[in-house]
């Protein structure tokens, strides 16, 4: 099978104007921006904020004057609480417009039929065999909140000042809230509907087309060709997202970018890709667009609020082991290609994927070696998840601690998170804010390699290589990454948390660009199957040394993340931890 790009970057010209609407990077970028603008017009300029906000404030000065009356969260507290984070964005019209028509086939057991289409019998049943469970959550939360009034009312009657009743009160609060998650999880599962996502899926389908057409042609490419064979592409994506969906494949953590690229691969390697899907293969300009979405949810207020220990967990182990992997790589494992070594070690150090693409953007790397390294990345992400959780609860291994630990060393953001939810939500919080101080190591990542691939690497090679020569290496999709965050980060920090938790985190974000991000990188990771040959995905394996590279690296990864993690968090500033 030919491939029809041997190079991350093709085009070793000198930049000019007309690269900003005719180069890859620059075109994920004004697609990414295009996006984010759609999004944040439609939830602030044309959304419910007036209506929020009044809300919230009331809500707000509830809780004020709780926190006054009583020296711990009251009922009435949570309550507020309760009332402010029904207020989402997505819950718009514009939401449910943007949610319905980039719907992701759901989940299904025995008949993967079900993830596309379910009748209303079949909606009525689950909803009949859940509701025994619901009523019994239901009943118990109702339990919870009785005993949580009287122990409230009984240190009201104290007028607050004796803290064994405070204590038992707060005690009594925590067990109802416990309770009442319980309850709307079971609730959640009464509530099943009828649906048919085929003509969604056909609709989201078209719109790739002409989203990513236009930048085909902007590039002098067949618009005609690129249609044809996304069509391809896309099928991959979804059947992707149905086999994800399956619940034995969820239980252990096998989503629709493993199964993207694996089941692009079976086809490239047995039947064949037909030569005319190829040129939908636009492996990076899927995910380049994927990624700059992503700087809008790395956003530097949560960075801060997870302080200094987070900070030392992500930035100061991170490019350690980066460089010492690439180190070990050269100089024990004598690895012939650089850029494969490199990759992979920025692959498993960094945060998986998203470092992956910009490190290969920035050394040049071929398409196989970044195929390589995304399958070790997503092969030991789907481990790792599932590998921790279970050994962090075997050994007793404190909560946050645990949460640090995993995000630090599990590569996929999504995965981090799924894997905290399985220890608590504490857990969880640490290890998704982690990761998110992480991915801002994307950017400085790429520069550096760029930098070090141009005054150290082909220099010894013996070309010679000018300054501007950085420039032209660097992956400017980092650039748009940057600006999202950017973006996003002062947006967030100039609304109240009610407001920026109701429109930019559940509007623009989950109800907008997430939605569309997910869906590249689900592409991306299908076209990496449809354009890889395993005849010359073989040669870059040799000896098996990628593999080791990745084990060793990843668990020299995991003895220092945990040993930083522990100093920071527990040695160093517990007060920190003490918040959290």
């Amino acid at each position: 099978m030919a491939q029809t790009d041997t190079n991350i970057v093709v085009d070793h010209g000198r930049s000019s104007w007309s690269d900003l609407w005719t180069k890859e990077d620059y075109l994920a970028i004004w697609l990414g921006f295009l996006i984010i603008a759609v999004s944040l017009t439609a939830y602030f300029g044309f959304g419910p904020k007036e209506e929020f906000a009044t809300k919230i404030e009331a809500a707000n000065q509830i809780q004020s004057a709780e926190a006054a009356r009583a020296p711990f969260k009251t009922i009435t507290w949570y309550n507020a609480e309760a009332d402010k984070k029904k207020l989402k964005g997505t819950g718009t019209a514009f939401g449910k417009f943007v949610t319905h028509w980039t719907k992701t086939p759901g989940s299904w057991k025995d008949n993967p039929v079900d993830s596309l289409i379910r009748s209303e019998a079949q909606a009525k049943a689950m909803n009949d065999k859940a509701m025994p469970a619901f009523e019994e959550a239901k009943g118990k939360a109702a339990a919870a909140l009785a005993a949580a009034g009287q122990a409230e009312e009984a240190a009201a009657a104290a007028a607050f000042k004796d803290p064994a009743l405070n204590d038992a009160a707060a005690a009594k609060i925590k067990d109802w809230q416990a309770a009442e998650k319980k309850s709307s999880a079971a609730k959640a599962k009464t509530t099943q509907k009828a649906y048919n996502y085929i003509p969604g899926l056909i609709g989201l389908c078209a719109f790739f087309i002409v989203i990513f057409g236009a930048g085909i042609v902007l590039m002098k490419k067949s618009f005609s060709d690129f249609a044809k064979g996304f069509v391809i592409v896309f099928l991959v994506a979804v059947l992707a997202y149905m086999l994800g969906g399956q619940a034995i494949s969820k239980q252990y953590g096998f989503g629709a970018e493993a199964w993207g690229i694996l089941l692009g691969m079976v086809i490239a390697n047995s039947i064949g890709t037909p030569k005319w899907v190829l040129p939908a293969c636009q492996v990076e300009f899927f995910i380049k667009t994927g990624l700059v979405l992503l700087g809008g949810e790395v956003l530097f207020g949560k960075i801060l609020a997870i302080g200094i220990p987070g900070i030392f967990v992500a930035w100061v182990v991170t490019p350690i082991v980066l460089v010492c992997t690439f180190i070990f790589g050269q100089k024990v494992l004598k690895m012939e290609s650089k850029t494969l070594n490199v990759v992979v070690s920025a692959d498993m150090s960094v945060c998986g994927t998203s470092a992956a693409i910009a490190a290969a953007a920035a050394c040049r790397a071929k398409k196989e070696e970044l195929t390589l390294a995304i399958g070790l990345s997503l092969v030991f992400t789907a481990i790792m998840m599932i590998a921790m959780p279970a050994f962090i609860k075997a050994v007793g291994m404190p909560e946050i601690l645990g949460g640090a630990w995993m995000g630090g060393t599990i590569d996929s953001t999504g995965a981090v998170a799924a894997a905290g939810a399985f220890l608590g939500e504490k857990a969880m919080y640490v290890a998704a804010t982690i990761k998110m101080i992480q991915n801002v190591m994307i950017g400085v990542t790429a520069f550096c390699i760029a930098l070090y691939w141009c005054m150290r690497v082909e220099k010894q090679a013996g070309k010679t290589v000018g300054a501007g020569e950085i420039w032209h290496r660097f992956p400017k999709f980092v650039l748009g990454f940057l600006a999202a965050s950017v973006l996003f980060s002062l947006l967030d920090s100039n609304l109240s948390k009610g407001m920026a938790d109701a429109l930019l985190d559940n509007g623009a974000v989950k109800g907008g660009t997430k939605l569309l991000r997910d869906w590249f990188f689900a592409l991306s990771f299908a076209a990496i199957g449809l354009s890889t040959n395993f005849r010359e995905l073989a040669k870059y394996f040799k000896g098996g040394k990628p593999l080791i590279l990745y084990v060793c690296g990843q668990s020299f990864n995991m003895a220092l993340t945990l040993a930083m993690a522990y100093i920071m968090f527990y040695l160093v500033f517990p007060e920190i931890t003490a918040k959290i």
